[in-house]
């Protein structure tokens, strides 16, 4: 088993390879210049490489990229293995990175947030107070309400 530095460098070349080769030597219409690799994660035993790429476009478009990549599998397989130089070159998987889908939906829940926060924000806008608008008390108010005590005992 590689240790785990060994396994990110591979990844890291695996990823700046199938990057290179995407742009400058497969010709398939299909992966045009909306694919962009993402993240590349290495099996602890180096024999199996899983490539995360994102595409810029619809459904229609991301379908026919995830078609065109593994049809040049093996073209990127081979370059891996002539850049890395290790005894078994690992094999490609290509997994469509669910990030960009994530993050829409996150932005998507701080727009209703900010939108219920506006809301109560107008709401609140013209309220007053349950009770007094300071409702701690103070050092001071203390010693008055000890005087007012000693008073009231004396006078008795």
């Amino acid at each position: 088993m590689a240790d785990n530095a060994r396994a990110k460098r591979l990844a890291d070349l695996i990823r700046e390879v199938v990057a290179q080769k995407l742009q400058r030597g497969i010709k398939d219409p299909r992966l045009g210049s909306h694919v962009t690799i993402t993240d590349t994660r290495v099996t602890g035993d180096l024999r199996e490489a899983t490539v995360f790429y994102t595409v810029y476009g619809d459904d229609e478009e991301r379908a026919a990229a995830g078609a065109g990549l593994e049809s040049a599998k093996g073209i990127l397989r081979s370059e891996v293995g002539k850049a890395a130089g290790v005894k078994f070159t690992p094999t490609l998987t290509f997994v469509m990175d669910a990030l960009p889908d994530t993050a829409r939906n996150i932005e998507d829940l701080l727009d209703k947030a900010r939108q219920s926060d506006e809301k109560v924000r107008e709401a609140s806008a013209g309220a007053a107070y349950a009770g007094e608008a300071d409702p701690y008390r103070k050092p001071g108010d203390d010693d008055e309400a000890v005087e007012a005590d000693e008073t009231d005992d004396t006078a008795k």
